[in-house]
């Protein structure tokens, strides 16, 4: 019975024990994370509208031939600069040349006759000078009846044999005349036919297709080479047809090239007065300055402004990236909880919220490193 007694003792003492050992453990308060919080506001941000776009040449032209012929030289390359009046296609020119030639020995030869013709109404122009002087006369002497009537009409047909040669010989010169003019026109169309093999580059920019070689027949009409002007490019950007009421010639736009990882100040020149039906969007060209590294085909984006709109914004600071993923920490009730939201427009003093937060909630800015969910936190100025 004492044993018992003992037994018991020694339990309850040990019941005891550990009774008051749990309550110290759970009174142990949990570490808390000092933070510092900034409220969701509301402010007035220019509203903007953001259409996409692709860099194309103001100024682009195909170089073709006038005339079939086998191209014999090609002297530029994709991707270099030519200047205006540089020879940049040869074609075959032999029957050309051949052409020229004939035309211009056509027309020697009718220079050559020139001097004979004009000797001959020269002495027809004489002869008939001379048959004018002896009719005169003929007419005297018959109104004095010094000779018969035979002799005056010989002396009439003499007169009028000589008028008959000398317009003939002023007939041949003039033939003479049209003649040289027509050998000259021939010389001249030949001379501009054989001009039309030399290929010259219309404009000063880049070469940007080439499809010909050495070799190739050329045909008139048929594209060779494409240049575009240095210096002329745009951006024909696709705009909703809900937008345009927005956008005016000569409105000054913000230009986005990532290629260039830069952004350009530019202008609305025009307006395509046509929508595309499947798209639903107008084609709206933007003048951009002259930069060299701008090309065609570059991707870009045209930040049209459409007026001040209310939007939420957080600090950057307060907003975690993971991937795709965008969140921050809400402080509610003393305690940090993650939050997805979806974000916006960014400046460098704030961050537009679309959604997932609302005007007057609690975020951690900056995040503090070691910042889990659930973890208690201690607010700081």
């Amino acid at each position: 019975m004492r044993l018992d007694i003992i037994l018991l003792s020694v339990s309850l003492a040990l019941l005891a024990s550990c009774g008051g050992e749990q309550p110290r453990r759970a009174a142990i308060p949990a570490a808390s994370v000092a933070v510092q919080v900034v409220p969701v506001s509301s402010q007035q941000w220019p509203g903007v509208y953001e259409a996409t776009g692709t860099v194309r040449a103001r100024t682009a032209i195909t170089v073709s031939s006038r005339l079939m012929a086998y191209v014999q030289q090609v002297s530029v390359q994709v991707g270099d600069h030519v200047r205006e009046g540089q020879t940049i296609i040869l074609l075959d020119a032999r029957d050309l040349e051949a052409n020229v030639r004939r035309a211009a020995a056509g027309q020697s030869e009718i220079q050559s006759a020139i001097p004979e013709a004009e000797n001959g109404t020269a002495a027809a122009k004489a002869n008939l000078d001379l048959a004018q002087a002896t009719f005169h006369r003929m007419e005297d002497l018959l109104a004095k009846r010094s000779i018969s009537s035979q002799e005056f009409d010989e002396a009439a047909a003499r007169l009028k044999a000589s008028q008959a040669n000398y317009e003939m010989a002023r007939s041949r010169r003039l033939q003479l005349d049209s003649k040289m003019a027509q050998a000259e026109q021939e010389l001249g169309s030949a001379t501009i036919l054989r001009e039309y093999a030399r290929l010259a580059a219309p404009i000063s920019g880049v070469v940007t297709s080439r499809s010909v070689e050495p070799g190739n027949l050329a045909a008139p009409g048929v594209p060779l080479l494409t240049i575009e002007q240095d210096g002329a490019y745009r951006m024909e950007a696709s705009v909703d047809e809900s937008r345009l009421p927005s956008v005016r010639p000569g409105q000054t736009v913000e230009v986005t090239l990532e290629a260039l990882e830069r952004k350009l100040n530019a202008r609305v020149s025009e307006i395509v007065p046509s929508v595309d039906t499947a798209s639903r969007a107008y084609v709206v060209k933007i003048d951009l300055p002259a930069i060299p590294q701008l090309r065609s085909g570059m991707f870009g984006r045209a930040i049209f402004p459409m007026g001040a709109r209310t939007v939420a914004t957080i600090p950057p600071s307060a907003l975690i990236e993971r991937g795709q993923l965008q969140s921050v920490f809400v402080a509610e009730d003393g305690t940090a909880h993650t939050r997805l939201i979806t974000t916006g427009q960014r400046t460098n003093d704030g961050v537009e919220v679309l959604s997932g937060l609302t005007a007057g909630e609690k975020v951690v800015a900056p995040v503090p490193s070691g910042l889990q969910e659930g973890m208690r936190l201690e607010v700081r100025p």
